[in-house]
C-alpha cells in the first residue's frame, strides 16, 4: 500500500507545560474519584468489553515509527464510537441525580434502571441533545436502555443514515437549519422552555457544566483500557481527534493527573475547515471558527471549543495538526486495505482522522522532526468511530464495512 502525504497545518502549544501540577481547575472536570464511579458503571452494562487495541506494526514501519497502537472505537456497544460512553453514562448520572432528589432514592445503579426497577418514576424524564451523529446515538441509547424519553436535535448536515441509526433507538429527531453549533443553541432553548434535561458534550450552548463534565468522565474509561492494554509500553505520543475538544480533554486530562510530567504528547487532529482548536490554541484563548465548518469529517464539524475544557486543553495539547478534506477518505482507505500483515480496520470519516494525521506528519520531514516522530516512537491512535454512516463508507473504500471486517476476521 502506497501511503499519501497530505500538507498538514501544525502548531506547537507555547502553553504546554508537562511540569505543571494538575489542579483545582482541571479537576473540576475530569479526576480520578469520578473516573473510577464512571468505570464501576460503564463496566456493569450489558455487552462491555474493552475495545481492541490492534499493533498495527506494517503501518509502523512504512512511517518508520516505533509502534502505532490503535484503539479501535467501532466496537463500542454496538454504536461503533467512543461516544456511547459519554452520552449515556451523563443519562444515567442525571437520572441517579433526579431519582435522589425528588424521590429520595440513593443510589440508584444502571443495573436497577435496565431490570425496570423504577420505571414509573423515569418513563417521564426526557433529555435533549445536540449532535453530529455519534453523540446523538449515544444519548438516544442510553435514554431507551434506561427507560426514559429523548429528544434529539440535528443540523442540516447530518446525513439520513445517521438520522436514522438514531432514530431506532426511540429518539423524537428535530432537524434544525444550520451548523452544528446552530443546533447546540436551538436544543439549548428548547430543552429550558420544555423542561427537557440537556445533555451535552459543550456548553457553549449553554446548560449546566457538570453534565458535559460526565459525559467526558465517561471518555476517561477508554484511556484506562488503552494503558492496560499497551502493558506498561512506554506511550511517546497519542493522536486523537479535535471536535469541541471533549475527548482531547478527557484523555490529556487523565493522563495528566495520573501520569504528570511523564505523560505522552498530545496531538490534536483536526479539520482545516473546523479548525476551532487549532485557533484557539494560536491566540491562547477559545476563538470560535467564522462561517461555515461544514466538512467532509462529518463528526468534527465544531466552531467553538467547549469553554469547559480549555483549562485542559491550554496546558496539556502539545500540538495541533489540521487536514484538508481529501486526507480524510485516503485514511479509510488505507486503513481498510491494511499494511503488510496488518488487519484490516473500519474507521468512519471521524475515526480515521487521528490516524490520518499521523500518516501526514511521519511523512513530512519537518513535521516529523517538530513532533519528535522517530523509530523508538511508541503512538497511540484513538480510531474514534467506525462505519457510522455505512453507505459513505461504502462510497469512499469501495466496500462495505462488514466486507472489511470480514477479511480483518
Amino acid at each position: 500500500m502506497t501511503l499519501r502525504h497530505f500538507p498538514a497545518r501544525h502548531i506547537h502549544n507555547a502553553n504546554a507545560d508537562p511540569a505543571r501540577a494538575y489542579g483545582s481547575e482541571q479537576a473540576a472536570v475530569i479526576n480520578l474519584a469520578a473516573f473510577a464511579e464512571a468505570r464501576r458503571e460503564i463496566s456493569s452494562w450489558p455487552g462491555y468489553g474493552a475495545t481492541p487495541l490492534p499493533d498495527l506494526e506494517g503501518l509502523a514501519a512504512e512511517l518508520q515509527v516505533g509502534r502505532i497502537l490503535y484503539k479501535d472505537e467501532s466496537r463500542r456497544f454496538g454504536l461503533k464510537s467512543f461516544k456511547a460512553l459519554g452520552g449515556a453514562y451523563a443519562v444515567l448520572k442525571v437520572i441517579s441525580h433526579i431519582l435522589s432528589q425528588r424521590d429520595g432514592i440513593a443510589g440508584v445503579t444502571a443495573g436497577d434502571l435496565i431490570a425496570g426497577k423504577y420505571r414509573d418514576k423515569v418513563k417521564d424524564i426526557a433529555f435533549a441533545a445536540a449532535t453530529d451523529g455519534n453523540h446523538g446515538r449515544s444519548v438516544a441509547w442510553g435514554a431507551q436502555m434506561f427507560g426514559a424519553q429523548c429528544h434529539i436535535f440535528l443540523h442540516a448536515h447530518v446525513s439520513k443514515a445517521r438520522e436514522a441509526e438514531i432514530a431506532r433507538y426511540g429518539a423524537h429527531i428535530v432537524r434544525v437549519e444550520g451548523s452544528y453549533d446552530d443546533s447546540v443553541r436551538t436544543c439549548a432553548t428548547q430543552s429550558e422552555a420544555n423542561g427537557w434535561h440537556l445533555v451535552a458534550d459543550t456548553n457553549s450552548g449553554g446548560g449546566d457544566a457538570a453534565v458535559p463534565a460526565m459525559v467526558m468522565q465517561g471518555y476517561t474509561v477508554m484511556v484506562d483500557e488503552f494503558l492496560a492494554q499497551s502493558k506498561g509500553a512506554r506511550l511517546t505520543h497519542v493522536f486523537v481527534p479535535g471536535g469541541v475538544g471533549g475527548v482531547a480533554a478527557a484523555i490529556a486530562g487523565h493522563l495528566w493527573e495520573l501520569q504528570g510530567a511523564a505523560r505522552p504528547r498530545m496531538v490534536v487532529v483536526e479539520p482545516q475547515k473546523a479548525d476551532c482548536i487549532y485557533r484557539s490554541i494560536a491566540a491562547g484563548e477559545p476563538v470560535p471558527v467564522p462561517g461555515d465548518v461544514n466538512t467532509f469529517m462529518a463528526c468534527l464539524a465544531a466552531a467553538e471549543v467547549s469553554p469547559l475544557v480549555w483549562p485542559i486543553l491550554k496546558y496539556a495539547i502539545d500540538d495541533v495538526l489540521t487536514l484538508p478534506e481529501d486526507a480524510s477518505p485516503a485514511a479509510m482507505r488505507a486503513l481498510a486495505s491494511g499494511s503488510g500483515k496488518d488487519p484490516a480496520v473500519v474507521a468512519g470519516e471521524s475515526g480515521c482522522v487521528a490516524t490520518a494525521g499521523l500518516i501526514s506528519a511521519a511523512l513530512d520531514p519537518v513535521l516529523r522532526r517538530d513532533l519528535g516522530l522517530d523509530s523508538s516512537s511508541v503512538i497511540v491512535s484513538i480510531g474514534s468511530e467506525g462505519a457510522t454512516d455505512a453507505e459513505t463508507y461504502r462510497q469512499v473504500v469501495g466496500r462495505s464495512a462488514e466486507e472489511v471486517e470480514a477479511r480483518a476476521a
